[in-house]
């Protein structure tokens, strides 16, 4: 990789704050309501034994995200693009299909995450989702490219509610760290799924294209490449500082009182008083800036991605006329996932957590696509990847087609693992 050059720290500092945007707000966005909802979850069901995967996770994320962003400041294309000239129609409409339900999946979550944490404050969720709805749908039809990534970046700075939320519940400190460094596992269906959930969280599919979209559409090039990949390392480290701070609010206070929760709501409302009430409504907000935020951000990614793979103009600097089917297809992702919603006796529980378990089923496909473009010298040039990068991406997606296999055995043959 090209060093960075010799310039002032305070001109290194306007160049960076010039780029900064796409890998933190990608980071950010995947702590969104299902996200929130597998953490709260896991930490309330398993207590700290899952702490350990972060760390590992964190490695995984970081290294994966580099990889989108480079390929986007080297090639000038989304992923979408790149798999498309390199596998062929026939495979990229196969993949954006899977992608696609996944993703409408985890939109329906978002809006369920702004009823539930709004209903909290005594605020009904068939005034405030289409109010969002809205909301969300003229930021980005409206805005241009910088005004909507000020604003994405605001709401990543909200996230850091989550901290304190965390520190008003007096965990344990000593077993926190004990089980961040001391690996444990299970082959209980219980562990599996929420060990699948959370890679499948933090680590998902629809990231890797909307990322290097952003880089393209910024204007990203490789001369300024090593600024961008600082912004993609520490959007990576707050993402999964946030979470693991969300396992711990859970797990000190629901875990220890065997206090059984269904979704990241039952999780705001149990810590007010287990942890006091101003622990449970900063979770709550937390809650409901993630879920506008996602909301925001998912649909946009699928309408990136599927635009781009079929040849169509997309992009947010881009009137309705110069980008009508990216348009069209982004207004009816926010509706469809509003109007879901509002259908009364939706299992909002499982759709949920099956659409983060899908997003871990899905990943290894995804991670295999990008490892052949990215390792292709005439795509690439001298920008390939390290046989570190490599290998930390291959364990990452063995680990994941692993996962999946013995979560699939597991249920089909109970009690043959355990």
């Amino acid at each position: 990789m090209t060093p960075l050059k010799k310039t002032s720290p305070f001109r290194s500092i306007l160049i960076f704050l010039a780029i900064v945007g796409p890998g933190i707000i990608t980071a950010n966005v995947d702590n969104d309501a299902g996200g929130i909802t597998t953490y709260s979850v896991a930490g309330a069901t398993l207590g700290y034994k899952l702490l350990w995967v972060f760390i590992p996770m964190t490695l995984a994320l970081i290294v994966i995200q580099e990889m989108s962003a480079r390929m986007g400041a080297v090639t000038g294309k989304g992923l979408s693009d790149l798999i498309r000239e390199r596998f062929g129609v026939k495979v990229i409409l196969l993949v954006m299909g899977a992608l696609m339900l996944a993703d409408l999946g985890n939109t329906v979550t978002e809006f369920a995450g702004v009823a539930a944490s709004t209903e909290i404050f005594g605020i009904t969720k068939y005034i405030v989702v289409p109010l969002v709805a809205f909301l969300v749908w003229w930021i980005v039809i409206k805005g241009s490219y910088k005004m909507v990534e000020r604003v994405f970046l605001v709401a990543s700075a909200l996230y850091l509610c989550y901290i304190p939320s965390a520190i008003m519940a007096r965990p344990h400190w000593g077993a926190v760290f004990k089980e961040m460094v001391l690996p444990s596992f299970s082959f209980s269906p219980t562990y599996l799924a929420m060990l699948i959930g959370l890679i499948g969280t933090t680590i998902a599919p629809w990231m890797q294209f909307y990322l290097q979209s952003a880089v393209v559409e910024k204007g990203i090039s490789i001369k300024d490449y090593e600024y961008s990949r600082l912004d993609v390392i520490l959007g990576c480290f707050m993402t999964d500082i946030i979470a693991v701070f969300i396992v711990v609010a859970c797990a000190a206070t629901l875990f220890t009182h065997n206090i059984h929760i269904e979704s990241a709501r039952d999780a705001a409302v149990a810590l007010q008083p287990l942890a006091g009430r101003w622990a449970g409504l900063l979770f709550a907000f937390g809650l409901l800036n993630a879920s506008v935020f996602s909301a925001s951000i998912l649909p946009l990614a699928t309408a990136y991605y599927i635009c781009e793979a079929l040849g169509f103009e997309a992009g947010i600097d881009k009137n309705w006329n110069e980008a009508p089917v990216f348009y069209w297809f982004y207004t009816f992702l926010v509706a469809a996932g509003a109007g879901i919603i509002l259908i009364p006796g939706v299992p909002l529980l499982k759709v949920m957590l099956l659409s983060q378990v899908i997003n871990g089923i899905l990943l290894p496909f995804v991670l295999i696509f990008m490892l052949v473009l990215i390792n292709n010298r005439d795509i690439m040039g001298e920008y390939v990847n390290s046989r570190v990068f490599n290998l930390i991406a291959w364990v990452t997606a063995v680990v994941m087609i692993v996962l999946t296999a013995l979560l699939i055995l597991i249920s089909i043959l109970p009690g043959l693992l355990t």
